[in-house]
């Protein structure tokens, strides 16, 4: 499934992933393909993803913008303030703070 994770001033993350963990603001879950198509809710916390394919892109502090550099199976976490999720037809965005 598509993932995308952004804060308000940049983009965390661009790709494939297999599966991804959020602190829901009433417990955790995790989301894989063909998730029911949901709007959620994020409180503090990591959300926790797992690449599927070698094109996905990550934020580089240092360099400040999208970079390619993880490989199919890396597991990255992200961690937030709060936020939403959407799910819907394989495309999750995770807007974070």
């Amino acid at each position: 499934m598509q993932l995308e994770i952004v804060t308000p001033d940049k983009s965390l993350f661009k790709g494939e992933v297999d599966y991804i963990f959020c602190p829901g603001a009433h417990g955790s879950f995790g989301i894989l393909n063909s998730h029911a198509p949901i709007i959620a809710t994020l409180k503090q916390g990591e959300v926790k993803i797992k690449i599927a394919e070698a094109n996905a892109m990550r934020y580089d502090n240092e360099l400040g913008t999208l970079v390619h550099d993880n490989a199919v199976g890396d597991e990255l976490k992200f961690s937030i303030e709060g936020g939403v999720v959407e799910v819907k037809n394989n495309r999750v965005i995770v807007l974070a703070e």
